[in-house]
């Protein structure tokens, strides 16, 4: 929240440095998420969050997640659809008008908002359209930063793709052993705020916390000297890949998919029809209990139960993972039909 907060902050004071004091305008996505404050919350597309303060604040607006599911059409491909759903980005700068917009920000992969996995033609895409414009691009890497797509950076993976002028990151920065978030700064910005900015007057109380500094430090060399994010990349994610696409022959189940360590499914009342069930039910709920009493924890988020396992785990341990969420699946389907 903080490092997304400190996002608004650079992105203006940048464009004020660049004698271009109306770029204020903040473009993200609807069901994105990028953290709790005003600010953030704001930045986030989240509905039930912007329900609860009035949000967004002025200066942020939102576009279409890439989400096929719900945004596509009838025999349209997913590369596309991808295409198609990047030009939304255009769309709206030509709406507002190029000289007014700032930045767009986005997650790789959207997590928080159901593992949204876009089409590999999506990102490359916002890229250029950022280039065109000459709009900043903001990488939330929250979730995705320090290994979880198996490279540092989720900008970095192939799927992705993008030259983020600014990066935010927190969570795996440190395992979540202690928090710490930080925002990393590209070439353009930190000349502009070094040679022509003077002080900039922004900071946390615990901004630089030692403790926690140290702990993110020892991390880092940690996933270095294991090899842990290129075995991500090599090894542990494609053979998740593998197993967690074999949950999608169950009855209940449908596109199952993952990138490097971070999956989600949908469960379909239909499958062949690609039918919902209705959100009354709760299903998604039903199914996260079930996970939950087989000892398995996954996440609902409306149609789509997600997950993101530890990027240490073994094949054996996947294996085992699966196993518990294709029974908890079983016992989610036998309680519907039982009704």
């Amino acid at each position: 929240s903080e490092g997304n907060d400190t996002v608004i902050r650079l992105v203006r004071r940048y464009w004020d440095l660049q004698g271009q004091p109306q770029r204020k305008i903040l473009i993200s996505r609807h069901n994105a998420y990028h953290g709790s404050t005003m600010a953030a919350a704001s930045l986030g597309g989240m509905s039930g969050m912007h329900e609860q303060g009035d949000l967004p604040i002025p200066g942020i607006t939102h576009i279409d997640q890439p989400y096929q599911l719900q945004h596509g059409k009838p025999g349209e491909s997913e590369h596309d659809f991808g295409l198609r759903a990047a030009g939304w980005l255009e769309a709206k700068i030509l709406e507002l008008g190029a000289d007014q917009v700032a930045a767009f920000i986005g997650e790789p992969v959207q997590g928080a908002g159901g593992v949204i996995i876009p089409p590999a033609s999506y990102w490359p895409e916002i890229q250029r359209i950022c280039d065109k414009y000459g709009i900043l691009l903001v990488s939330d890497e929250v979730i995705c930063g320090f290994g979880r797509l198996g490279h540092w950076f989720g900008c970095q993976h192939p799927h992705i793709n993008t030259r983020p002028d600014l990066i935010t990151f927190a969570k795996g920065v440190t395992s979540g052993y202690l928090p710490l978030g930080g925002v990393l700064v590209g070439e353009r910005i930190a000349r502009a705020l070094i040679e022509q900015g003077g002080d900039f007057n922004h900071g946390f109380t615990y901004s630089g916390h030692p403790t926690c500094c140290a702990v993110a430090i020892a991390n880092v060399q940690a996933l270095r000297s294991e090899g842990v994010v290129q075995r991500v990349a090599t090894d542990t994610a494609p053979y998740l890949a593998r197993q967690f696409a074999t949950l999608a022959d169950h009855p209940l189940a449908g596109d199952a998919q993952s990138l490097g360590m971070v999956a989600g499914l949908v469960l379909y009342k239909n499958k062949a029809a690609r039918t919902l069930f209705d959100a009354d039910l709760g299903v998604g709920y039903r199914c996260r209990d079930n996970c939950f009493k087989n000892g398995v924890v996954m996440r609902a988020v409306e149609e789509r139960m997600i997950i993101a396992p530890p990027l240490v785990m073994t094949h054996d341990e996947i294996d085992l993972m699966i196993a518990r969420i294709r029974r908890s699946l079983d016992d989610t389907l036998a309680g519907l039909r039982a009704e």
